[in-house]
């Protein structure tokens, strides 16, 4: 299913969930920074940049593509993460993959077109930072520490993704994570 608005087609699956894909891009393969964009809505607030596939885009491609778009890089594309499901206000399925980034444009697309900057943060300190107004994009953070690395599993190509010369790596089947912000207990 699709539905059109200006300036974009957003995609949903059989079970109405918006399709999405996110990078969380890393400095090196030790993941230890992580590069987070401002909000185009909140230029004060950090997010991980993401956003919706295009119709017949797979999930691989489309995350390449939003990262190039949101954050201005290029990169070696590795691990699917997970699979988040968000499901407060808006129903998101978003397949969330980590790339080191090899190269960073000085101008692109979000940041001559809306203002949008991009910063290195350590994972600990962006998990601070998103949790209060992204708590969702906190999650894709916390599951690093139940992966491993892209050193410890094989790299294969993967021919239907649309992002040319992008590897993956499988370390296990893709997990969906079910979101649901954590509430205070009495």
């Amino acid at each position: 299913m699709m539905k059109f608005k200006p300036n974009q087609t957003r995609t949903y699956d059989g079970e109405g969930f918006k399709r999405r894909a996110a990078c969380l891009c890393f400095h090196s393969e030790a993941e230890d920074e992580v590069l987070l964009v401002s909000s185009s809505r909140h230029p004060d607030q950090w997010i991980v940049p993401g956003g919706g596939m295009e119709p017949e885009e797979e999930p691989c491609g489309a995350a390449v593509r939003e990262v190039y778009e949101e954050a201005g890089v290029k990169g070696k594309l590795g691990r699917l993460l997970g699979i988040f499901e968000h499901n407060q206000d808006r129903k998101h399925r978003t397949y969330v993959y980590t790339l080191i980034v090899t190269e960073m444009l000085e101008d692109w697309e979000d940041s001559v077109n809306i203002g949008r900057k991009r910063k290195w943060f350590k994972v600990d300190e962006a998990i601070r930072v998103l949790q209060s107004h992204k708590p969702v994009h906190a999650e894709y953070l916390r599951r690093l520490t139940n992966t491993c690395n892209p050193t410890c599993s094989p790299v294969y190509n993967t021919s239907s993704c649309n992002a040319p010369s992008s590897q993956v790596t499988d370390n296990s089947p893709p997990l969906t994570v079910l979101f649901a912000p954590h509430r205070a207990q009495i």
